[in-house]
């Protein structure tokens, strides 16, 4: 029997709905760290879309690592527009839109990576976590960073050992402590601190561990201050979806992002701390200096801190000394 015209277009179109239904969706995944070069950040996205792709749902994940998709700063707004569907970011490149997310690298705040832990259970947090879906994004996975200073110049201990240094921060905080220790500043991505050293922009900078090694500052500097016990910088650089992408997912997949989530979340927790070891064992291997700082040094750098950054934060963010109060509760 013979199709006429009409049920011919209707056959078609149904078996290329049917097609549709079995061919899964790509979500586009950013971040700024380098790819296929033992970055934990990447790894974590990668363990990511290779559980989801496993949960067999419907959703397939591309990874975009080291700017190919997005300029690192460029991500929020892409991901916050719907525009980009996952990213591994560091919420306080995001402060300029959002200023308490400035709380999540705040000199002194975290402290060690315990704490950074407990600090995800806890009433600031959550509040950072509803700013953060607030604003347009969901968090999947919890991550934490320790980090160091390092210079091309001296070994940087006490406050006065950075003083006329031009000097990188990740973000306002940082950068108000650093000014009020009598440093200049030149605001960059970790991404572009390489250049910015080589090029004689930078004499001195701090950054994560993770991005020490990543991006081979090992290369640039002759002195690094490990975090140790006393470590003034920790960042929060979670993993995101878009809100307007998870509203759209099913149930079934929604519980299958954070699942896979979860798992990336529990792989980088494992991961977190070892950072630490792997960029000391890295930069004295290239034939770095490698010092603490003392606990004389890191309260005389707190003290700095909460002169500028802190006093900044609680007068001028709404809510910000709520935060700074509900994060210094954390046992």
């Amino acid at each position: 029997m013979k199709l006429g015209l009409s049920a011919f277009a209707g056959v078609l179109a149904a078996s290329i709905a049917l097609t549709g239904l079995a061919q899964a969706e790509t979500l586009k995944a950013s971040h700024q760290f380098p790819g296929g070069k033992g970055d934990a950040r990447d790894e974590m996205v990668q363990l990511f879309a290779k559980e989801l792709a496993a949960a067999d749902v419907g959703l397939d994940v591309q990874v975009y690592p080291g700017q190919s998709l997005y300029k690192a700063k460029e991500q929020w707004g892409a991901l916050t527009k719907g525009q980009l569907d996952i990213t591994s970011f560091p919420l306080d490149y995001a402060s300029g839109r959002v200023p308490q997310f400035s709380a999540t690298l705040m000199p002194g705040l975290v402290r060690n990576h315990d704490r950074a832990k407990r600090l995800n259970s806890s009433p600031f947090m959550t509040e950072i976590k509803k700013l953060i879906e607030d604003n347009g994004a969901i968090v999947i996975a919890d991550a934490w960073l320790g980090g160091a200073f390092a210079s091309k110049k001296n070994c940087i201990t006490s406050p006065e050992s950075i003083k006329g240094q031009v000097t990188r921060a990740a973000g306002p905080a940082f950068e108000q402590m650093l000014v009020g220790a009598g440093a200049s500043i030149s605001s960059m991505a970790s991404s572009e601190i390489y250049t910015g050293m080589q090029t004689g922009v930078l004499d001195a900078t701090n950054t994560s561990s993770g991005s020490f090694v990543s991006y081979r500052i090992y290369e640039q500097v002759t002195c690094l201050t490990e975090p140790g016990e006393n470590s003034l910088w920790f960042m929060y650089e979670p993993m995101l979806i878009s809100k307007e992408t998870y509203d759209r997912l099913t149930p079934e997949q929604q519980e299958a992002v954070m699942a896979a989530g979860k798992k990336a979340e529990e792989y980088f927790d494992k991961e977190a701390a070892g950072l630490d070891d792997k960029m000391v064992d890295t930069f004295k291997k290239a034939g770095v200096e490698v010092v603490s700082m003392s606990k004389d040094d890191y309260d005389a750098w707190l003290a700095i801190a909460k002169e500028t950054a802190y006093k900044e934060f609680a007068e001028k963010v709404p809510g910000g000394q709520k935060l700074i109060d509900d994060a210094l509760a954390v046992e």
